[in-house]
């Protein structure tokens, strides 16, 4: 299945469960800033509601994604549903009433009705999504970005981003998310505007030494799919640290990893 045919099937999906109660769909993500790749992407996207879904409405989303997810990428969704006033006035961390990821998939499958009656919370992440959505946002279906989101504001920006990375810029989990992930926070710190993880890579380049370029380049190659040698883990530690130290120096004054906008 293309993407286009998989996203209008996720658009029909929505809009024959949700019928009046959805305001839209939303892409965000690498779909949105131009960056989407099939083996190393997931489609990421926002449902906006009136109200709360019904119990039995929720588990046929879900029950929905499920089945679409054989011609989805590898990553498969990524996709929270949120009510309209969670998203204009913006709150944060931004409350949810339903999430589906494919690390949610065993949990998903085992007993639907008690995933759908317990994926519900906060998640600082939504303010990073909504960011992208309010600057390079692609509506799938319903009302326009403007009319259901307000602009995220900077300081929540920085807190789930820099959140997201962590304090310590671990690269246990994936070298190469990190590492982007830095340099497309530097970037914002720089330039105020949101890049895809390839741009913000690209954007650093010029910007660090040569070692540190060097683990930049390299993990480049690999997110583009491409075979990588990457230095020592060592040196690629080094790097995540003078990124960190880089991002820390261009954070508002007042500002750390740990404060949070309410």
């Amino acid at each position: 299945m293309t993407v286009e045919n998989l996203l209008r099937a996720v658009r029909q999906l929505y809009e024959t469960v949700l019928g009046d109660q959805l305001t839209g769909c939303y892409l965000h993500g690498s779909l949105a800033l131009g960056c989407f790749q099939w083996s190393r992407s997931d489609v990421d996207f926002l449902a906006v509601v009136r109200e709360e879904p019904a119990q039995a409405q929720k588990e046929a989303l879900i029950a929905g994604l499920l089945q679409l997810e054989s011609d989805a990428p590898p990553k498969g969704f990524e996709m929270s549903l949120l009510c309209q006033d969670a998203c204009k006035p913006f709150r944060y961390p931004t409350p949810y009433v339903l999430h589906y990821s494919r690390m949610h998939r065993a949990r998903a499958m085992h007993d639907l009705a008690a995933y759908c009656q317990t994926m519900r919370g906060t998640d600082k992440d939504l303010a990073a999504h909504i960011a992208v959505l309010c600057q390079s946002g692609v509506v799938l279906c319903g009302k326009a970005i403007a009319e259901v989101f307000d602009p995220v504001p900077r300081s929540c920006y920085l807190d789930s981003v820099l959140e997201d990375i962590g304090p310590d810029a671990a690269l246990c989990h994936d070298p190469a998310y990190t590492l982007l992930n830095l340099c497309r926070t530097w970037a914002y710190l720089e330039s105020g505007r949101i890049l895809s993880k390839r741009q913000g890579g690209e954007w650093a380049l010029g910007r660090l030494s040569p070692d540190e370029a060097k683990g930049i380049r390299a993990v480049l190659a690999y997110y583009g799919g491409k075979e990588a040698v990457f230095p020592p883990a060592q040196e690629l530690q080094a790097c995540a640290a003078g990124l960190l130290a880089r991002v820390r120096q261009r954070l508002p004054q007042g500002q750390t990893e740990e404060d949070t906008d309410t």
